[in-house]
């Protein structure tokens, strides 16, 4: 339950320029998850969010990007196996299947760990496409998140 609210969190401040908790709290409740502010607390210091200046000039929640590479593993490994329903290779694409609503909190986390020949990712609710640079590079890679589920 835990990892998939922190997903779910994830989810939202990639989608939603969020500025407090009530605000998370409710755009969490809109989704059916029901969380009280110190659970929010404690998911905020675990997924390691910040407050980070926006463009409009009003501070959101982002991913920090000082975290290390492996707590993000540990994250991704935490997402994939609760969330991910399938995963094939064609050519240099990565095409991830999950649970509804969790695709872009995958790539969110993949997008935070500088992965070496990641082009980019794009998700849709529950379909998750992830380019590399090259066909060798993707079978790697989807090999590597085979070994994580």
């Amino acid at each position: 339950m835990k990892t998939s609210r922190q997903s779910v969190i994830l989810q939202i401040i990639a989608e939603t320029d969020i500025e407090t908790q009530a605000q998370l709290i409710e755009a969490l409740a809109e989704r059916g998850v029901s969380s009280t502010q110190a659970t929010l607390s404690r998911d905020i210091k675990d997924l390691q969010l910040v407050k980070e200046l926006g463009e409009n000039g009003k501070y959101h929640y982002v991913v920090s990007g000082k975290s290390k590479n492996s707590d993000h593993e540990v994250r991704l490994k935490k997402i994939f196996r609760e969330s991910v329903t399938s995963i094939c290779v064609a050519q240099n694409l990565i095409i991830i299947k999950t649970l509804p609503g969790l695709a872009s909190a995958a790539c969110s986390t993949l997008d935070t760990m500088h992965i070496e020949n990641l082009a980019g990712t794009l998700a849709g609710d529950d379909t998750a496409f992830i380019a590399m640079k090259d066909n060798e590079s993707a079978e790697n890679f989807c090999k590597m998140i085979e070994d994580m589920m």
